[in-house]
């Protein structure tokens, strides 16, 4: 309770921590590479996830037709030959979900270890697994962006799901059922029934890492958090540190991954990130988003708008909310 109570009264923003943090270079070293192995495997199969969601089309056509003449069997059949393996699909991104929270699991146990004194100087002393943090929040986002502005997703699973029922009350066998059977079609129905599946996956796993680990104080997780916020926000609003960064890419990832770590200790963090006491300069983080060519960044002030949890509570001040107005 003590540790509890230490988190919400905390009411001075430290001062900021000053460091360049390489996102393009960092090597692991010889402490960081049994963690670092484990979360590589992981993260080297996002970008081909990333790609496939890409290129989901879906099934809505041949959906559409088969609803509209529910007598025809050849109809009905090509439908279903359409949505099973688009399912298959789906149950992979599902299943690549779980994945990445066990691998957030193995980076926060690294990074709120006691190894070092305070989060500051883990992400400055074990940049290789800061760089992999970010890259778990870098393709959170960006999975996000992209099941949102695809409704196929959530239709053809419905309708796979109600085929399947259907074909269950006539006894029919479905080729598609030894794939995803009820059980696991709940848990993926409720997965991409949230706006933001990923985002939502890494939240509750960074709350059930808290209250997993009890021995570790809370503030241990949501300093990592925040001092990741401060460190992407000075990066990108001093010039020296900026010019540093040998791809204007760096700065979309950069501004990215401050934008998601903040989203998340809104979630995890007892009160948020829009409080007085926030170790999160919100201000400063907006108006780095801000001074940012208006339509690279719009996507990213929407995440803060629509995606966090704290924003529109009473404890929130009138200039934050203004400026995400």
């Amino acid at each position: 309770m003590g540790n509890l109570l230490k988190v919400l009264t905390c009411t001075d923003l430290e001062q900021e921590p000053n460091f360049f943090l390489d996102f393009e270079n960092a090597q692991p070293t010889e402490a960081e590479r049994e963690t670092w192995d484990e979360v590589d495997v992981v993260l080297k199969d996002a970008l081909a996830i990333l790609d496939e969601l890409q290129a989901y089309k879906g099934a809505g056509q041949e959906i559409r037709e088969a609803i509209q003449n529910p007598n025809d069997e050849a109809l009905q059949d090509q439908a279903w030959a359409a949505v099973v393996p688009l399912v298959g699909k789906l149950k992979k991104f599902y299943e690549f979900s779980q994945r990445l929270e066990a691998a957030l699991h193995s980076l926060l146990r690294a990074l709120t270890s006691e190894t070092y004194d305070d989060p500051t100087q883990h992400l400055e002393r074990e940049q290789a697994l800061a760089k992999q943090f970010a890259e778990i929040l870098h393709f959170t986002l960006c999975f996000d962006e992209l099941k949102m502005t695809n409704p196929a997703i959530q239709n053809d699973f419905s309708y796979y799901r109600r085929t399947l029922s259907r074909m269950r009350i006539n006894n029919v066998p479905a080729e598609g059922e030894n794939e995803v059977n009820n059980e696991l079609a709940n848990r993926i129905s409720l997965f991409y029934a949230d706006a933001t599946p990923m985002l939502k996956t890494l939240s509750d796993g960074t709350t059930k890492f808290v209250s997993e680990n009890k021995n570790l104080p809370i503030e241990n997780t949501t300093d990592v958090l925040s001092t990741m916020a401060s460190v992407c926000k000075v990066m990108l609003e001093t010039p020296e540190y900026r010019s540093r960064f040998s791809s204007e890419e760096t700065v979309s990832f950069c501004l990215r991954v401050m934008v998601g770590v903040i989203i998340l200790y809104d979630y995890v963090h007892p009160v948020g990130a829009f409080v007085k006491s926030s170790k999160i300069d919100m201000k400063g983080c907006i108006k780095v988003l801000r001074d940012q060519p208006p339509n690279s960044v719009e996507g990213l002030l929407n995440a803060l708008r629509y995606t966090t949890k704290h924003l529109n509570d009473e404890s929130t001040t009138k200039t934050i909310k203004s400026m995400l107005q």
